[in-house]
């Protein structure tokens, strides 16, 4: 009996630093765009992994591999910076377009380990394409405490933010 009350009393006080010590979860978020041009078009300028001019926010982009799976492709911000990304997918078939940023800049992006997925769809009947954008992410700051511009929140804002600049400058750079 003492040895349970004591088990007991010892997983009362373990219990809610163990609760305390998890990191971050993981974020996700979401946002599409409907493009007056048929997908082969839009997917001719999203699916180029070597040139991501059409994000407003993208100064260069310098991808010595081109559309090869596992390409790299180093990005230069107008407001400074750089970005590595690497292209876990790229499937013409399907115009899908998969990517991964392991160590992300976060004064570019308030998140890290980002992972995004893009798809051109028709609509329509094939006049107009949906593009969407996808992503999962953590918080810009690894540790429990973060500073309000590193959080789940701004993580959250932040990749939003970007993927609507994204959607919207690759609209403007089609139609």
């Amino acid at each position: 009996m003492y040895r349970r009350l004591l088990s007991f009393a010892v997983a009362l006080l373990i219990l809610p630093a163990v609760a305390l010590a998890h990191g971050p979860t993981r974020q996700k978020t979401a946002e599409s765009i409907v493009i007056d041009a048929p997908p082969a078009k839009v997917w001719a300028v999203l699916g180029n992994f070597a040139d991501m001019s059409w994000h407003p926010r993208v100064a260069m982009t310098d991808a010595p591999n081109g559309n090869e799976k596992g390409s790299v492709r180093t990005l230069g911000y107008k407001t400074g910076g750089l970005m590595e990304e690497e292209s876990s997918r790229i499937d013409d078939d399907k115009m899908r377009l998969s990517t991964f940023i392991g160590h992300t800049n976060t004064d570019i992006i308030p998140a890290t380990n980002y992972s995004s997925n893009i798809a051109v769809k028709p609509v329509d009947d094939g006049a107009k394409s949906e593009v969407s954008w996808s992503a999962a992410f953590y918080r810009g700051y690894p540790n429990n405490d973060p500073p309000a511009e590193l959080n789940d929140e701004a993580a959250v804002k932040g990749v939003n933010a970007y993927i609507m600049e994204g959607l919207e400058g690759l609209k403007k750079a089609v139609e």
